[in-house]
């Protein structure tokens, strides 16, 4: 049995994390990217040194990556942005495949949970992509009830990603996560699929 690799991917309040923790409760291991990046910030060595080469010693000065500083720099300049992203996406790859090589045989399939597959142009990673969607004023009441954060501020976020339409179409599967269709029924329906 060859091991599916599973993208599953959402705009930023669409329910993608939920999503994810519903297949790691079905027993499918679930890779979390965001989670992973951070952590590869202080780990990759690669990634360390990009970016002190980049941007300098003082990103590190504490030992470990001063996330601020590095925000300041990249929320201000589309291309320092660019750079850094360059950097992180093959650590990441890097990592989700060691982690892909440590599960047993068996496994039918693993999923790597991003935020911004398309975006970051790596769709290639995988077999099969799932998307999963909500309504934009769902997506931003769920944000504001989550974080302290403005409306303006989370519509920025929103434009900063792929739309829904695009993502819909580029998709091998659609999850819709609307507060009003199940979603356990069409996960379930997809994780059939794999299993067989």
């Amino acid at each position: 049995m060859i091991m599916l690799k599973v993208g599953l991917t959402g705009g930023i309040g669409s329910g993608k994390s939920i999503v994810g923790k519903i297949f790691s409760i079905l027993g499918v291991p679930v890779y979390q990217a965001d989670i992973a990046a951070k952590n590869l910030y202080d780990a990759d060595d690669e990634l360390r040194n990009g970016l002190i080469s980049l941007f300098g010693e003082h990103l590190y000065a504490s030992g470990t990556l001063d996330r601020r500083k590095l925000a300041k720099i990249i929320f201000s300049d589309s291309e320092s942005m660019k750079k850094v992203n360059e950097l992180v996406h093959p650590a990441v790859k890097r990592d989700f495949l060691e982690y892909v090589s440590l599960l047993p045989e068996s496994t039918p399939y693993v999923i790597h949970e991003a935020a911004i597959i398309f975006e970051a142009k790596i769709e290639n990673m995988f077999d099969v992509i799932i998307n999963v969607y909500a309504p934009e004023n769902l997506r931003i009441e769920r944000i504001l009830a989550r974080e302290n954060t403005t409306v303006e501020a989370v519509k920025q976020r929103i434009a900063a990603q792929w739309n829904d339409k695009q993502k819909v179409e580029l998709a091998d599967y659609n999850i819709i996560n609307d507060d009003k269709t199940p979603i356990l029924p069409q996960i379930l329906r997809i994780h059939n699929e794999f299993i067989i």
